[in-house]
């Protein structure tokens, strides 16, 4: 599938109408998402025929993209039980096969043999410290094959050193920075939209042969 055809198709998808700011539930909007899966697949072969697994799905851009993309079988977890009912219906109107799982990430009890990939735009931490890097600390536990995540620019240096020295990470990578436009989706917003510098990133769990 061509990268226009992935994105075009991830626009249509049904977005949050009451996102809920203590889950600071923003969208992965169709650009970020096609980018995040077709590189994942293109440029390393994450995708198709793997399990994948969409940690903090909300609205599930991320798996029906590596759906759309070859995924043998792909899994949406969320807290949020109304987000899942939104992916799920995105899932249905592209008729695709995704599996939603309601559950904390931190109480996800998946095994790392049962999933390859997983991908995630997770909490940037600004209502939670340090919720970024739980579902990291959980994805690189789960993962048995790659994690591919977005996180603020500005943290960089802290993600890559946590990564490496305290969450199972062999090799942290940035793959490219990308621009994230935050709408104007809550009361403290003062402006209509926010350009956020992001990084996505590929992690490799180390080997647990």
């Amino acid at each position: 599938m061509k990268l226009k055809h992935l994105e075009s198709l991830l626009g249509r998808l049904q977005q949050f109408s009451n996102p809920k700011v203590e889950l600071e539930q923003y969208p992965t909007g169709p650009h970020i998402a096609s980018r995040m899966l077709y590189t994942a697949e293109n440029s390393f072969g994450d995708v198709s025929d793997k399990v994948v697994a969409d940690f903090g799905c909300g609205c599930g851009t991320l798996g029906v993209a590596a759906a759309l993309l070859g995924a043998e079988h792909v899994i949406g977890i969320d807290v949020d039980p109304e987000s899942l009912e939104l992916a799920s219906l995105n899932a249905e109107e592209l008729e695709l096969d995704i599996d939603y799982i309601h559950c904390n990430i931190k109480n996800l009890g998946l095994r790392a043999e049962v999933v390859d990939t997983v991908v995630m735009n997770p909490p940037f931490g600004t209502k939670k410290k340090g919720a970024d890097m739980d579902f990291l600390s959980v994805a690189l536990k789960v993962a048995s094959q790659a994690v591919y995540s977005l996180h603020k620019t500005s943290t960089r240096n802290h993600v890559k050193r946590a990564a490496l020295q305290h969450l199972n990470a062999s090799s942290a990578e940035v793959i490219c920075e990308l621009r994230y436009d935050l709408p104007q989706m809550y009361m403290f917003h003062k402006k209509r939209e926010v350009d956020i510098a992001v990084d996505l990133w590929r992690f490799v769990p180390q080997s647990r042969i």
